[in-house]
């Protein structure tokens, strides 16, 4: 006879349905994430050459870096909306399909002009893509599992640069000039057909609820769908006015707002921060950008595993945000000495990325139904007006000082003043057992 008791045996039996979830979700989610990034920051990489093959001027990349952003938040709320209606399976799809066609476009780019309304159109098309996945993932793991598989599916973005970085590097160098094309436009062409591909792979692959899911036992999904409820937060807003107006919302969208100044600037001028530092060769600059990446995929998984474990998340998401803030001003006073500046990106990296993937455990602890799809659309959508301002501030203060130095140093403070603003999100939000 077996000495385990019956919760014991619940225990496992929930571990596994979890574990069968994980590992049919994740790993896709996760690729059709870092294929976003991929088309999103590409253009950091291809900015390399296509500056001076298009005669464009640091200022006019900032921009249209950034204009991504203006597309992005006009229809980031609408399209969590329609998410609600039609399903995630199709809209998750839709997305990657009509945003992969774009990033193709790109290579295609000649003028100031048709860098921003690419750019713009990239923004429109992917809009409603990462909060219907953050949106998603409720729907099949509990609070006191999400901090783990958010930061799992979101380790797309350091992975994006650990594997775009070399790639970008190479395709550049390697395929430069071949069948008439420029390497930064055979960037373009070679990273953006993996999305179309994996958006009709979403179609069939995905599921919209644990109902639907076949690869479950009927055991299994009834294990699911009762932690769900057993964990659903007391108090849940529900309207769709409560996920665009409710002062938590508010709060929390402003303290994104903050920590997403540091994720653009690191995103869109990390290869430049790494050339102006000495090394000349785009292939190096790929491989050395990897590594910064590499080690915030790490923290980001290490930090979410121990916010679960505590069910602490309000200094599991300060101190990162302190910690990024501390390496990307040191990256400022190294910024001439390769070595040094590698290791204060790499720490400032380190710290930007966990806080990211932290700050979406909130949201869904005070929002459910039609306030979960437009709030987590608002907060990201508030978040992605700092990817306008951050591009853009670099890029002005380069060009007006030939240095990016005082505007990362103001990505700096961003940090530190959401970690400020933390300190007055509720108790209830940031302090949840399991």
């Amino acid at each position: 006879m077996s000495s385990h008791s019956p919760a014991v045996y619940l225990e496992e039996s929930e571990s596994s349905a979890f574990a069968k979830a994980a590992w049919r979700l994740i790993p896709f989610l996760f690729l059709c994430y870092l294929s976003a990034y991929l088309d999103r920051i590409n253009v950091a990489f291809a900015k390399l050459q296509m500056l001076n093959d298009l005669g464009l001027s640091e200022a006019v990349y900032g921009f249209g870096a950034s204009v991504f952003f203006v597309g992005y938040l006009l229809f980031e709320v609408p399209s969590n909306l329609i998410l609600m209606r039609v399903g995630p399976r199709r809209w998750i799809a839709r997305i990657m399909v009509t945003w992969g066609i774009v990033s193709v476009g790109m290579m295609f780019v000649k003028t100031p002009t048709t860098f921003y309304i690419m750019r713009f159109l990239l923004g429109v098309a992917e809009a409603g893509f990462f909060p219907a996945i953050v949106l998603y993932l409720t729907y099949w793991f509990p609070s006191s599992r999400r901090s783990k598989v958010t930061a799992l599916f979101m380790t797309g973005i350091p992975m994006s640069g650990v594997i775009g970085g070399p790639l970008s590097g190479w395709l550049m160098t390697a395929l430069g000039g071949a069948h008439g094309l420029a390497g930064w436009q055979w960037l373009f062409l070679v990273e953006g057909v993996p999305t179309v591909v994996l958006g009709v792979a979403a179609y069939f692959y995905l599921d919209d609820k644990v109902q639907d899911a076949k690869w479950l036992t009927d055991a299994q999904k009834a294990i699911i769908e009762r932690k769900l409820v057993d964990e659903r937060p007391e108090g849940l807003l529900h309207s769709v006015k409560d996920g665009l107006l409710n002062p938590k919302i508010l709060l929390v969208s402003a303290i994104y707002f903050f920590y997403t100044m540091g994720l653009y600037g690191v995103s869109f001028w990390l290869p430049s921060l790494i050339k102006s530092s000495g090394v000349a060769d785009p292939l190096h600059v790929g491989l050395l950008t990897a590594i910064p990446y590499a080690v915030g995929a790490v923290a980001m998984v290490l930090v979410s595993q121990s916010s679960d474990r505590m069910g602490e998340r309000r200094w599991h998401l300060i101190v990162p945000g302190f910690v990024g803030a501390f390496g990307l001003a040191m990256s400022v006073w190294f910024s001439n000495s390769t070595v040094p500046a590698m290791i204060a990106l790499t720490i400032g990296t380190m710290g930007v990325m966990t806080t990211i993937s932290q700050f979406w455990v909130l949201p869904p602890a005070f929002l459910g139904g039609a306030a979960a799809a437009a709030g987590l659309a608002f907060a990201n959508s508030v978040g992605s007006i700092s990817g306008v301002v951050s591009p853009s501030l670099i890029g002005l203060v380069k060009t007006a000082t030939g240095s990016a130095g005082a505007g990362v140093l103001a990505l700096s403070v961003s940090l530190v003043i959401a970690g400020v603003l933390v300190l007055f999100v509720p108790p209830t939000l940031v302090n949840r057992r399991r």
